[in-house]
């Protein structure tokens, strides 16, 4: 633990600027047996620590070694590293800048052109779709309709659902994941694999192919990136957006700011704010980490929520926003919120830049409001909160231009 002695806080040091804390709190739950860790400095050593295996999230119930093309998220590990390094150059800042900035660009002037010729719209819809379309640029699900594809993805997260069901709703819910999985495959991920086997191209599944992956690990992998690059981005979305229409001062330090200044206030909210809550570990032999120490076998679960306001890594305040604070006190803005180590969210500056290249344009819109703040629900499988139904108005645009690009309706001629 530091004895560094931290900037004092410029605000009232009651002050709580956070929207999902209280649901956090009645919802978040560690695995049973799991020692909770709220340390920031305690967290980071048990996620950096190679000592550590993943646990939580099903992790268990996959055979380590048993299955050459299992999911990365459940790897360790030399093997881990490997095709970490493999995939990592899909998320450099050279392509996001070169590749994936010019698709959040795009796609976002798209649904604001329409949301203009409407004059309002559900802020989590327009950011599922822009979180869809980028993902779906990196993993390669580009030959199929992706308005489609995106309701598709929505109706496979009844899997994320499982959790406290009853055993018997249980099999019907997962027979029907698993309908839905299957559609998501034939509709979106086998074209994409076809076409790719003729003719490689710089995404995910062109990699995967390379690799040897069958067509079953293909699925898995790109359901992952589902969740991990689509439906977190989506919730982020809607909430820093909320965060700047219930905060005018904000919101216009929003708009003036620079790139850094626009990450900054981004992270900041990312910070009180983390749409993972929780993530555990293993031990896999006793090991004193220089900030606490665990034992062989001891399953540990990191709070996230916790880490991320602990007074003696953030400063006095931790509950206020402030999009100051990791530069007054030279640290990584969004602290523990895309999780820390080898396992740290390779997609973090992906959705980041995403999140700023939207809500950028958003804000910008003439007579834009707030007219329906969202409804906030959680989801155990996820361990994340949800937000739905926030509508924003703006001035109606009536010019041609406004109205899309003709999403809706298929390559091959399916209706959307």
């Amino acid at each position: 633990m530091t004895t560094t002695e931290l900037p004092k806080c410029p605000m009232d040091p009651t002050r709580d600027d956070r929207k999902s804390a209280a649901l956090a709190a009645q919802r978040v739950r560690a695995d049973a047996g799991a020692r909770v860790v709220g340390s920031f400095d305690f967290g980071r050593a048990i996620l950096r620590s190679a000592t550590m295996l993943q646990a939580g999230a099903g992790s268990e119930q996959v055979k380590v070694g048993g299955d050459e093309h299992g999911p990365v998220f459940f790897l360790d590990g030399e093997e881990h590293r490997r095709r970490r390094t493999a995939i990592a150059r899909f998320f450099t800042p050279k392509a996001i800048s070169t590749r994936h900035r010019l698709v959040m660009e795009r796609t976002s002037d798209e649904l604001l052109a329409r949301l203009r010729a409407k004059g309002s719209g559900q802020l989590d819809e327009l950011s599922y779709q822009l979180a869809v379309a980028v993902a779906a640029e990196i993993v390669g699900l580009t030959d199929s309709n992706q308005v489609a594809m995106a309701r598709r993805i929505q109706a496979t997260l009844l899997g994320t659902r499982l959790r406290g069901m009853h055993p018997v709703i249980r099999v019907g819910a997962q027979a029907l994941t698993a309908v839905h999985a299957m559609r998501f495959f034939l509709r979106d991920v086998r074209p994409a694999i076809r076409s790719r086997r003729r003719e490689r191209r710089d995404d995910v599944i062109s990699h995967l192919i390379d690799e040897g992956y069958p067509d079953k690990a293909i699925l898995i992998e790109c359901m992952t990136y589902a969740v991990a690059g689509m439906v977190t981005t989506r919730e982020f979305i809607v909430m820093v957006a909320w965060h700047l229409f219930d905060d005018d001062e904000l919101r216009a330090r929003f708009t003036a700011g620079d790139e850094a200044d626009q990450t900054a206030i981004i992270e900041e909210i990312l910070r009180l704010e983390p749409v993972a809550a929780m993530l555990h570990r293993r031990a896999t032999q006793d090991s004193d980490l220089g900030v606490g120490s665990v034992k062989e076998g001891e399953l540990l679960a990191v709070s996230i929520r916790a880490a991320n306001v602990d007074p003696e890594t953030v400063g006095e305040c931790p509950h206020a926003l402030d999009p100051d604070r990791a530069r007054r006190l030279k640290a990584v803005g969004s602290y523990m919120s895309f999780g820390d180590g080898s396992h740290r969210c390779p997609g973090a500056q992906v959705a980041i830049n995403e999140t700023r290249v939207f809500l950028d344009r958003l804000m910008r819109l003439p007579d834009l409001r707030l007219a329906r703040t969202p409804d906030m629900t959680w989801c155990d499988g996820l361990m994340s909160y949800e937000l739905r139904g926030a509508t924003v108005t703006c001035s109606r645009d009536l010019t041609p231009a406004a109205h899309g690009t003709g999403q809706d309706a298929g390559p091959d001629g399916e209706r959307t």
